[in-house]
């Protein structure tokens, strides 16, 4: 996915120095482009465009980058004293994310030698303040990075952003598929579908379960005892489940067609995310082999989120678009991520907890041991029936889950670092679960959390910090509150009061 996408570096120059030393300059650059993509540490190529040394220059590079698919945003970089006013026509224009980093060609200053064409070839110290204040009148949003270009946590920090570039470059054209409509009177998995078009990208249809049919139809029987076979491979299970007289067995081959023919929708409407609402599965008719469309699709849903379909139950599309949005930032990590559900409470003192589960729906990336394939009965919603699903608990660690809320004026991100610990078995709820303390208590996050108006979903991560999504919020230009080992309530009031204020005196930020 990552080789689909490259990153833009210009560099700020001019031409007050002569020709020579702009060659100096763009010798540098290419220096350090070549020995950042040498580092292992990006996951996007940095592709070099040059010098800009004009408004002309600037406006036509930013023209490019908007135009060019590939490019999922613009390093830029000022070796000398760029003069800031030749950059606002382009950056006027510029729709791509914008990284501005702070550095130097040399590590340190040469004491013995350093003269003034030393001087007028590294000013860094001065070019770069100057490139930033016209993005600050600007209001230009941007991730600033400060460090030495070698220095693998500077380079870590561009890591960072650019997977929240190529995410976001994602977002643009996803169309997220709604299997019926949200849970009925459900407040906060419902919103501005509009809004979130403009602001963030994607793209949300809404899909009858009654036109779902004639995909399922079309799957072939053999495909799906390929998939059935597949799964007794991958997935621990009672080897009763693979008697194929047995009701375990229908149920998992009801299931796996079912994935199949969720697979061949969202695969014909070019969707990314998806989401189901058990109210609207029906009576969905089952030949009289048993063979049908007779169960919640938990198992698909968990096999495709796996797989990077966004997933939101109850007709919740935002969290489906924000897991498409994690997965994507997080390619070629080993952590996982998940869709999940706060269900219910555990006091227990100082580890007082979440327990986050679903009635199935949970990714088996996050899964500590290989995940069980069972069969149990499902006793919730319209579809009252024995139902397949993975079973596994997650891994103990430290991640962060997110979620998107509609406040009316705006959208807000909040974000919360929690500690994912050891669950006790839960052998009456067959479930994939997650338990885990929110940071920086239990009374505390809940608190602020709730405070917030966040969701009761939130997608999940090991390996993502709070730092993609300041950059992602950064980004979209909407607001995110992140809650951590240091929130206080008191402080965490106050944050929300100054960002009623600041969306209510700036509502042009948002227009």
């Amino acid at each position: 996915m990552y080789s689909n996408y490259e990153i833009w570096w210009i560099t700020g120059a001019q031409l007050l120095y002569g020709g020579d030393a702009v060659v100096k300059v763009d010798a540098h650059s290419k220096e350090m482009v070549e020995g950042l993509n040498a580092s292992g540490k990006l996951p996007v190529k940095v592709v070099y465009k040059g010098t800009a040394n004009s408004s002309a220059e600037v406006e036509a590079l930013m023209k490019a980058a908007n135009n060019d698919p590939r490019c999922a945003g613009i390093i830029t970089w000022m070796h000398t004293f760029s003069p800031a006013k030749m950059w606002i026509h382009g950056l006027k224009l510029l729709s791509k994310p914008l990284l501005h980093l702070h550095t130097q060609y040399n590590a340190e200053i040469p004491w013995d030698t350093m003269d003034m064409d030393f001087m007028n070839l590294n000013q860094s110290a001065h070019g770069d303040r100057e490139f930033g204040h016209i993005c600050a009148r600007m209001r230009v949003r941007r991730k600033v990075v400060t460090g030495y270009w070698k220095d693998p946590a500077t380079q870590e920090r561009i890591a960072v952003w650019q997977r929240v570039c190529v995410a976001w470059a994602d977002s643009q054209d996803m169309r997220i598929i709604r299997f019926g409509d949200q849970m009925n009177n459900v407040a906060v998995t419902d919103g501005d579908k509009v809004e979130a078009e403009i602001r963030l990208g994607y793209h949300v249809d809404y899909m009858p379960f009654s036109e779902v049919m004639p995909f399922f139809d079309a799957v072939a029987d053999a495909d799906v005892d390929a998939l059935v076979d597949e799964y007794f491979r991958l997935y621990a299970h009672d080897t009763a489940l693979e008697d194929k007289a047995g009701e375990g067995y229908r149920k998992v081959w009801n299931s796996a067609k079912a994935e199949l023919t969720l697979r061949a929708v969202l695969e014909a409407k070019g969707a990314k995310a998806f989401t189901t609402n058990f109210d609207d599965l029906g009576d969905v008719a089952v030949d009289a082999t048993g063979r049908g469309f007779d169960q919640i699709p938990g198992l698909a849903s968990q096999r495709l989120m796996a797989e990077g379909y966004g997933f939101g139950a109850e007709g919740d599309w935002k969290s489906a678009a924000l897991y498409r949005t994690l997965w994507v930032m997080t390619r070629g990590q080993a952590g996982g991520c998940s869709f999940l559900e706060d269900y219910t409470l555990n006091f227990d003192g100082s580890r007082s907890s979440i327990l986050q589960a679903h009635m199935l729906e949970v990714c088996p990336l996050i899964a500590e041991e290989r995940p069980r394939l069972e069969v149990h009965f499902l006793g919730i919603g319209v579809r009252k029936t024995p139902t397949a699903r993975l079973v596994f608990t997650s891994r103990p660690g430290a991640g962060v889950t997110a979620t998107v809320v509609d406040m009316g004026n705006r959208f807000r991100l909040i974000v919360n670092d929690v500690e994912c610990i050891k669950s006790k078995p839960l052998p009456k709820l067959p479930v994939a679960s997650a338990l885990w303390v929110p940071m920086p208590d239990f009374e505390t996050g809940a608190t602020a959390w709730i405070l917030a108006g966040g969701t009761h979903h939130s997608c999940f991560s090991y390996d993502v910090t709070p730092e993609y999504w300041e950059d992602y919020a950064e980004i979209a230009g909407i607001e995110m509150l992140h809650i951590d080992k240091n929130t206080t309530i008191e402080d965490f009031k106050n944050r929300l009061r100054m960002g009623e204020v600041y969306y209510m005196l700036n509502r042009s930020l948002y227009l």
